[in-house]
């Protein structure tokens, strides 16, 4: 508690939340487990993708990350370049007044130091520099907290990438080739943790329910194109994960076999509709999560769950349920292995109908083992993510901490 003489701590949050991101938003909502339970008096802010939406079902307080309203919209028009080029520069100060209202900024999780997913370097990696130039420049400490990240080719991109880690006050990883792909790429990672993912410290979803529809399958989806260095196949990419993941749930549909659609972003809709369409049967339904916790649910009711998106792996991993995982980036098998089930991932890119199939029913045949083995690699994540969380305590809030509020 706070006494009479001092404020409480300013801890602002940032990212792209509240865009329609579970992963994203279930890193948020863990960080602020952390803060209420730790640290019940501070005020906390985000600076954000989608701050309607985060304040609506976090309760805190939240600017919009951009001044340009249209930043993720395709501009062609001189007008609309303009609009984003001044965009940009305005970007600088916003930051900067945002970072300097705050003692400590956490960047929740997410995959913010990596390019697995189509990205552009004036998009959130220019935003991501901004904050920790402003940090380092107006003393308020950054925190990047099991934060993914992966070698970048892109070579402006990996410099604002590079110059972001190195300006943060603190940081962690959430695989050991995060931590290994920044010191490739010229950041001293000497004191740097790796820590499991946010997400698992979240609570753990509702018991079972006895009536649960024996044998479902949960099938996590993705609109997924490849990354940065696919674009000139991304349409291949995507046509080949959409033909085999329908080939492998018409098979398990003519086995008689429930197929529950689960999505992790709002852009995966597409491909729901896209498998509903193709596979016309009422044993394949969709769910609409709102929250991991909603994923884990849906989860912990399936036998068994195939997976694309890495927060969505993360969810049936969670719940103790055996998953196969359709890995797009290192991370996925990353994580596969970390916790027992490494032996279970096929490539996105190249999905093989029949190799999957195989490998879906070896999973089933090992469901028992699996299950005790998660129970285990779940209990040893919880504890390595309390470990963090006291570290955080100590690095972002010593006993010095609330001290006179800087100058407006």
């Amino acid at each position: 508690m706070t006494s009479a003489d001092e404020t409480p701590v300013r801890v602002g949050v940032f990212g792209l939340l509240g865009s329609g991101n579970l992963g994203n938003d279930g890193s948020l909502e863990a960080v602020l487990g952390y803060l209420r339970a730790e640290h019940p008096d501070a005020s906390v802010h985000a600076l954000c993708g989608g701050p309607e939406a985060v304040t609506a079902r976090f309760g805190i307080p939240a600017t919009r990350l951009h001044w340009n309203r249209a930043e993720y919209g395709t501009a062609s028009r001189a007008g609309a370049i303009a609009s984003k080029g001044l965009g940009k520069l305005i970007d600088v100060f916003r930051t900067a007044a945002w970072v300097r209202r705050h003692d400590v900024v956490i960047v929740p999780g997410m995959g913010v130091l990596e390019a697995t997913l189509p990205l552009r370097p004036w998009g959130f990696p220019y935003s991501l520099f901004l904050l920790c130039a402003s940090g380092r420049l107006l003393g308020t400490r950054v925190a990047l907290v099991s934060v993914g990240a992966a070698e970048i080719r892109n070579r402006p991109t990996r410099a604002l990438v590079r110059w972001s880690a190195r300006l943060a006050a603190y940081r962690s990883y959430r695989d050991t080739q995060s931590r290994d792909a920044m010191r490739t790429m010229g950041v001293d990672t000497a004191r740097d943790e790796v820590y499991p993912d946010l997400a698992f410290s979240l609570p753990g979803p509702r018991a079972r329910v006895p009536t649960r529809t024996p044998g479902l399958v949960c099938l996590g989806v993705m609109d997924f194109h490849g990354g940065n260095d696919d674009r000139a196949r991304a349409d291949e990419i995507y046509r080949r994960y959409l033909d085999g993941t329908i080939t492998f749930v018409r098979t398990l549909v003519e086995e008689g076999r429930p197929v529950r659609l689960l999505t992790g972003d709002e852009c995966d809709e597409s491909v729901v509709a896209a498998i509903l369409d193709a596979v016309d049967s009422p044993l394949v339904t969709a769910a609409e999560p709102a929250s991991l916790a909603d994923l884990m649910n849906e989860m912990a009711a399936a036998d068994t769950v195939v997976a694309v998106r890495y927060h969505n792996l993360i969810c049936a991993l969670k719940t103790g349920t055996p998953v196969l995982a359709l890995c797009y980036a290192a991370k996925s098998d990353a994580l596969m292995d970390r916790m027992g089930l490494g032996a279970y991932c096929h490539p996105a890119r190249e999905v093989d109908a029949d190799r999957l199939l195989e490998q879906f029913r070896d999973l089933e045949k090992h469901a028992v083992d699996l299950r005790q083995t998660l129970t285990e690699r779940n209990r040893v994540a919880a504890q390595q993510l309390a470990q963090q969380f006291t570290a955080l305590t100590t690095t972002l809030f010593p006993a010095n901490t609330h001290a006179p509020r800087k100058a407006p």
